[in-house]
């Protein structure tokens, strides 16, 4: 999927791989925020190619990837879109939404129709033009019961 970016006319290049240059990935992940410096760049690798799809828009005048999304799914039933950013400077051009859109698709041409994602607070917005609403009734929810090394026991109080 090619698209014509309105900030500057370049044209970027939005794919879906099984790979891609860890040090571009983790830029992203920084750039939103979600990296921890702790983590072994090396697993990037394991991450995108585990997930259902992942996305990355290239900017074909470095080679580089300025997005990137990404949806985790069994391939049957539901699937959730996470890890969705884009450089600053490549905001407010189309990207995300195509990136949004590449994920979704993919999704739907595997069947999968139950697609949800958390957003940011002050993100909402950027998804209800691609047809997502608030799960009215529904709290998300993240694990943080143990310390790290130790191993959880769903039985123990």
């Amino acid at each position: 999927m090619i698209m014509d970016n309105a900030w500057a006319g370049d044209r970027i290049e939005v794919l879906l791989v099984k790979k891609w240059d860890t040090g571009d990935i983790r830029s992203l992940y920084r750039e939103a925020g979600w990296w921890n410096e702790e983590w072994d760049p090396a697993h990037l690798n394991i991450l995108i190619a585990g997930s259902l799809a992942f996305a990355v828009a290239v900017d074909p005048e470095t080679g580089s990837a300025v997005a990137m999304g990404r949806a985790i799914s069994d391939g049957t039933s539901d699937a959730y879109i996470q890890d969705l950013v884009v450089k600053s400077e490549y905001r407010e051009s189309g990207i995300g939404r195509q990136i949004l859109t590449a994920l979704v698709t993919s999704c739907q041409a595997r069947g999968i129709t139950w697609i949800a994602l958390i957003a940011e607070p002050g993100t909402e917005q950027f998804y209800v033009p691609s047809g997502f609403e608030r799960m009215e009734g529904y709290v998300p929810m993240i694990f943080q019961g143990y310390k790290k090394g130790e191993i959880f026991h769903a039985d123990e109080k």
